[in-house]
């Protein structure tokens, strides 16, 4: 609400910092970011020599081993075939069982993806999700171009980031093929390479700016127990879903994973593409506002 008093501040400050979100991205860029990776590229057995880390690891593992997120392999295997690239693992070949149930979740995470798209699109269409509780003067035409935009805004972003260390082995001729290509390399690389770190913290602050719209975008505004719950399931499962697993499955698989198995695949392809050298002035210059200096210290 633009009319409550906050710290007395101005209505300006307010809009900026409370109602679009900056305050609220720079606090999670800083703390809950880019500090523990500065102090774990530092010291990186100390952060990890402890019970947390080992709880965050078995977490993630569960997460896998449920195969939520298989659908990620499928994407894999495919950039593998059309890039001619092979899939270098130190599992042995999968046989009898273990393909079966491999693939088997591999179907399921399909399914699951797919509701969940189908749940997102339901809801942006018949205008039922946080974008018109926030912004509803926006349509919800605009609000699916959004959600397409900010989800490739996302994946170049993390496509970029594996691109840029896996051409960074490269010599400096081949690492772009294009105007560009060159012209990216020259603004990455030059100098004593200064540029990369501050890539990344730039692009911290726009992924994590993008997360936040894009979780306004597919957050559901539906009141379980009101007779409006999403393709008629039952109150648990629209509460359930009211979190916003569907979002985080979406944007895990189509915004983060997918596009960085395509850069690994195509490094130089992403290099050459005339929206990288865009997004990287836009986190340079981002970067080079201080907003996130606050990590360095």
């Amino acid at each position: 609400d633009p009319s409550v008093d906050v710290l007395g501040l101005p209505d300006g400050v307010k809009l900026v910092f409370l109602d679009i979100g900056l305050g609220m991205v720079i606090f999670t860029c800083i703390l809950g970011q880019l500090t523990t990776q500065v102090n774990a590229s530092y010291h990186m057995i100390d952060f990890i020599n402890n019970y947390f880390a080992l709880f965050t690891l078995y977490v993630t593992m569960i997460v896998e081993f449920s195969g939520i997120m298989h659908s990620s392999y499928l994407i894999q295997n495919i950039l593998s075939a059309v890039s001619g690239k092979p899939i270098v693992s130190n599992e042995p070949p999968k046989t009898g069982f273990t393909f079966a149930f491999f693939w088997g979740r591999v179907v399921m995470s399909l399914a699951i993806l797919g509701f969940c798209l189908a749940v997102v699109f339901e809801a942006l269409f018949t205008g039922r999700t946080m974008m018109t509780v926030k912004y509803p003067s926006i349509p919800n035409g605009v609000n699916v171009f959004l959600f397409f935009f900010f989800m490739c805004i996302v994946g170049m972003l993390e496509g970029m980031q594996i691109a840029f260390f896996a051409v960074a082995k490269l010599p400096a001729n081949e690492r772009g093929t294009s105007l560009f290509g060159k012209k990216t390399c020259e603004l990455l690389f030059k100098g004593n390479g200064e540029n990369l770190p501050g890539f990344m913290i730039g692009r911290q602050l726009t992924v994590v700016f993008s997360f936040f719209l894009v979780a306004s975008i597919t957050g559901l505004n539906i009141t379980p127990g009101e007779g409006n719950n999403i393709f008629g399931i039952s109150d648990g499962a629209q509460a359930f879903l009211n979190y916003g697993f569907h979002g985080a499955v979406i944007t895990t698989i189509l915004a983060t994973i997918t596009w960085q198995l395509a850069a690994s695949a195509f490094p130089i392809a992403f290099l050459n593409n005339p929206v990288t050298y865009i997004l990287l002035a836009i986190a340079l210059f981002l970067e080079f506002t201080g907003l996130c200096s606050g990590a360095w210290v």
